[in-house]
């Protein structure tokens, strides 16, 4: 994975609510365009994540997965600007 990271986590052998209660707090602290590597991320748990966090809010850079002596799974998120949802009520009004 090359590119730009601005935060990386490593939540290997965490459990799972541990890891994404970390991960949100991460996010809510970065800025739009930042981008946070967070290393593994197993398919269930990049699942959830998906649910927690706002549609709007992110979008996935990539995914990596490795399989060595450990299965290692890497994914990226960049946060999107925050949407104006009360200027697109007022809108479609």
């Amino acid at each position: 994975m090359k590119g730009q990271v601005d935060y990386m986590l490593d939540v290997r052998g965490m459990i799972s609510p541990f890891s994404l209660l970390k991960v949100s707090l991460v996010f809510q602290q970065m800025k739009p365009s930042q981008v946070v590597e967070i290393t593994g991320c197993d398919p269930d748990m990049q699942r959830d994540l998906l649910r927690i966090l706002p549609d709007a809010a992110y979008e996935i850079v990539c995914t990596e997965h490795q399989t060595t002596d450990m299965e290692i799974s890497k994914v990226r998120l960049e946060k999107r600007n925050p949407i104006d949802v009360m200027s697109l009520k007022r809108k479609c009004q």
